[in-house]
């Protein structure tokens, strides 16, 4: 089975300038990954949307590459899945474009 968590907006400290540490700022995430369905198991992607915003706002990550190593570090110690993709993007970092880091 696939899982796609997709457009997970919220607002958090990530950046490495001045004012990306101080105001909260909107962030994307987007994620899929792949995992064996049985009968009986199953993936909360409700568990992994609230995992993936409390981590994010807690650790007020510098770069989106550090966060995109961590989520991903951390959803392969806590689930049995594979083929693991996430992007996260910032909506409002530049006025003519969106800004996106993948793995």
């Amino acid at each position: 089975m696939k899982i796609e968590i997709k457009d997970l907006t919220f607002k958090c400290i990530i950046g490495i300038l001045d004012y990306e540490r101080i105001k909260k700022q909107k962030v994307i995430v987007n994620i899929s990954f792949e995992y064996e369905f049985k009968k009986d198991i199953f993936i909360d992607y409700s568990e992994i949307s609230s995992l993936i915003q409390s981590q994010i706002k807690i650790k007020k990550f510098l770069l989106i590459e550090d966060a995109i190593i961590f989520l991903e570090a951390k959803l392969y110690k806590l689930y049995k899945i594979n083929n693991l993709h996430i992007t996260i993007s910032k909506p409002n970092i530049l006025k003519n474009c969106i800004v996106s880091v993948s793995n």
